[in-house]
């Protein structure tokens, strides 16, 4: 007995490692050389592709495709449609294989429904990128994006609040209670 679930329209590329507990849904194609955590959750319609990591507990919605070039930390949440892209400057008359560039998707980011994630930036953990947005640079920790180009409008809490820093730069989140602390323009738990 396989120690993932796969939707009998999945197709599951000999030589791709996907972790216990994870669940692939509907014509979605996990490719060759591609790593999937434990407890994933996949959407039905994903791509993804060679070379590919996704940690622990990373839930991809429906009709998301994931490049080479692209890693996911635990916890990474893909919402419904969002784009990444793998190439600056596409061309179908011209190879540009040995110019993907870099993405990684770090610790518990959010990334929302049909956001598009320009490739060779870095995701901060626990950042939220808002549906719709166009990701166009590296994005801090905690950081809530939002727009096209994406600009910072604010900070999220772990648990996915809005903060609301005080004139000491110390915010409590609303949910969690857990206490957040703004200096140098960084976020950090405290």
């Amino acid at each position: 007995m396989d120690k993932y679930f796969a939707h009998e329209t999945a197709v599951i590329d000999e030589g791709c490692e996907i972790g216990e507990g994870s669940v692939i849904w509907h014509f979605s194609h996990i490719m060759p050389h591609s790593k999937i955590g434990k407890k994933c959750k996949i959407g039905q319609n994903v791509v993804i592709s060679a070379g590919v990591v996704l940690g622990n507990n990373v839930k991809v919605q429906n009709n998301v495709s994931i490049y080479t070039g692209v890693t996911c930390d635990d916890d990474v949440f893909l919402g419904p449609s969002m784009v990444f892209t793998n190439v600056i400057n596409p061309r179908s008359a011209i190879s540009r294989r040995s110019e993907y560039l870099k993405t990684h998707v770090e610790l518990g980011a959010t990334i929302g429904a049909n956001a598009t994630i320009v490739c060779g930036y870095n995701i901060g953990k626990y950042a939220f990128i808002g549906a719709g947005a166009v990701i166009t640079k590296s994005v801090p920790a905690y950081a809530l994006m939002v727009g096209n180009p994406a600009k910072q409008i604010g900070w999220m809490s772990e648990y996915g609040h809005r903060l609301n820093f005080n004139q000491q730069g110390e915010a409590i989140c609303k949910e969690s209670k857990e206490k957040y602390i703004l200096e140098n323009n960084q976020v950090k738990k405290i």
